[in-house]
């Protein structure tokens, strides 16, 4: 043999004597801590089973706080609101404690938390508004599950589906959900159509300067009345609101439930076009006479 193949085959010797002598202690190790790793994979175990029954368990409580909370006849956006909040709070304290069963010391580990939850509210201080507006919202009521409201600033509008931790979820006519964060909702104004029974019906109706007024008011008049959906015994206004570059601005203001605002303004628009097409009264809209001198 060479020089080289006698080298090779002792490297060779040498790197597969480490190798063993590796192979071995870890063999060694794994015979000594045989009962700690038992143990710490029986705890594991334990805590998968923790977790999935506390799981089940903070599912009943919050079908248990539902019910409680809807028999009580809270509103249902508190009852919303409170379901949701008590949920996080028991699976942060169940993760919390399965933490801990561990070996985690929890003197860290709430030293963790609050450190990162200063950090976490200092970047999510929109988040934090949120959540103060929810909280706004539950308590001072501005409007409830179930009622039709406008949010002036995007004017986003529909009807309060949810009013969660952080988000209100709105159902609008054309069947779209709208989320606007609460913050948002508590710092800009907002038109609750829904805080009383009835909602007055204010329409404008452009007419030509050659019609006579008391013709157009006789028979706004009488469409109006002829408006099923309208309220007989509350006063009904026609008036002229203006006179503008192009048009006398007729106003009509009338009741109507809020569940018939919008059928009774349709109808009543349809009604107006097809009687002055009868009568032959002319609606108005925006022209320009241009004069030519030679």
């Amino acid at each position: 043999m060479t020089t080289t193949d006698v080298d090779v085959a002792g490297e060779l010797k040498e790197t597969t004597e480490q190798a063993t002598e590796k192979a071995n202690a870890i063999v060694n190790y794994i015979q000594e801590h045989i009962p700690d790793i038992i143990a710490f994979s029986i705890k594991v175990v334990l805590c998968i089973l923790v977790f999935l029954i506390g799981r089940l368990v903070i599912r009943l409580i919050g079908k248990l706080l539902a019910r409680t909370l809807e028999r009580a006849q809270v509103d249902v956006g508190v009852k919303q609101f409170a379901c949701s909040f008590t949920k996080y709070g028991l699976y942060a304290l169940l993760i919390f404690g399965i933490a801990s069963s561990l070996g985690v010391d929890t003197v860290s580990v709430a030293a963790l938390f609050a450190s990162a939850g200063l950090g976490i509210g200092l970047a999510l201080q929109g988040s934090l508004s949120n959540f103060a507006g929810g909280l706004l919202i539950l308590l001072l009521k501005p409007f409830k599950v179930g009622d039709y409201i406008i949010e002036d600033s995007n004017h986003n509008e529909g009807t309060v589906k949810e009013i969660q931790l952080f988000y209100t979820k709105l159902h609008s006519v054309d069947n779209r959900t709208i989320v606007l964060p609460n913050g948002m909702l508590t710092n800009n104004s907002i038109i609750n159509t829904s805080a009383t029974n009835e909602r007055q019906l204010d329409l404008r109706i452009n007419v030509g300067y050659q019609e006579k007024i008391k013709d157009v008011k006789a028979l706004l008049q009488e469409i109006v009345e002829a408006e099923p959906l309208i309220h007989g015994e509350r006063p009904v206004n026609i008036f002229v609101d203006d006179l503008g570059e192009s048009s006398v601005v007729f106003g009509i203001r009338a009741w109507t439930d809020n569940s018939d605002y919008l059928p009774a303004k349709w109808r009543v628009l349809e009604e107006v076009k097809q009687r002055f097409d009868e009568k032959g009264i002319t609606l108005a809209y925006p022209q320009l006479d241009v004069h030519i001198s030679e």
